[in-house]
């Protein structure tokens, strides 16, 4: 299945009282050196719902974002639950070092909890995530540093396939062209299950053998690998 990316979009709840309001400006940096992030999603929501959580299973639809760079998953659960919700605003991916700002406006006072994610390109699982963390009320600049996850659903075997389905191995794509071929892969299996810190692309330095199609050059990172500043005015 090719990667897909989704249309810009804003999606708000319908039944939220028309007199409540709070507008946010969101900014968002890729800091990785040589990595995309697919569609990000933006998300203001109740303070029991979670986009993900470390320790937990992923669900479809983070897996789904994880594996192939698809939101819709996570948007319509969003949209069911009545948040506030702005998906893909850098209109397709984000290449490194890239800056994406967008405003969120809140439409329920019930919305306090503000999460990010977004797959990192070229991984096999691995998203920016930031969970449920409580919007920021007062005037000012509020940064937050976001770490690389694990979805824990995918082997990282590092092979570019072509391939970003679910339950099929492999990675969809390097946005950068800089990935290489003929890998036999870094490994088949993994013994965390949940989602966890991502321990990095290992990646090696030969585009044509093994054991990755990855470049350490490039695509190796050290956390965090985005950064999130939201401003209230």
């Amino acid at each position: 299945m090719k990667l897909r990316l989704a249309t810009t979009l804003t999606l708000t709840t319908l039944f939220a009282p028309s007199a409540w309001a709070e507008t946010f400006q969101i900014e968002i940096t890729n800091l990785t050196h040589g990595n995309y992030f697919t569609p990000v999603l933006i998300a203001a929501h109740p303070a029991e719902t979670h986009l993900f959580q470390a320790g937990a299973q992923a669900s479809v639809g983070l897996q789904t974002m994880a594996e192939e760079g698809d939101i819709a998953l996570l948007v319509s659960d969003l949209q069911g639950l009545g948040a506030d919700v702005v998906g893909n605003p850098a209109g397709g991916l984000m290449a490194p070092g890239q800056v994406v700002t967008t405003t969120l406006e809140t439409l329920s006072n019930n919305n306090t909890q503000l999460s990010v994610v977004a797959m990192i390109l070229p991984t096999n699982d691995a998203f920016i995530g930031l969970d449920a963390i409580s919007l920021p009320t007062e005037p000012g600049r509020y940064t937050f540093n976001l770490n690389g996850y694990d979805a824990g659903t995918e082997a990282n075997d590092e092979l570019i396939t072509g391939s970003g389905a679910i339950g099929t191995p492999g990675i969809p794509a390097a946005p950068g062209g800089d990935g290489g071929q003929n890998g036999s892969g870094v490994t088949n299996t993994e013994t965390n299950l949940l989602v966890h810190i991502h321990r990095g692309v290992l990646g090696d330095t030969d585009p044509t053998g093994d054991p990755s199609d990855l470049d350490s050059r490039i695509h190796r990172w050290l956390n965090p690998v985005a950064r999130v500043v939201v401003t209230v005015q």
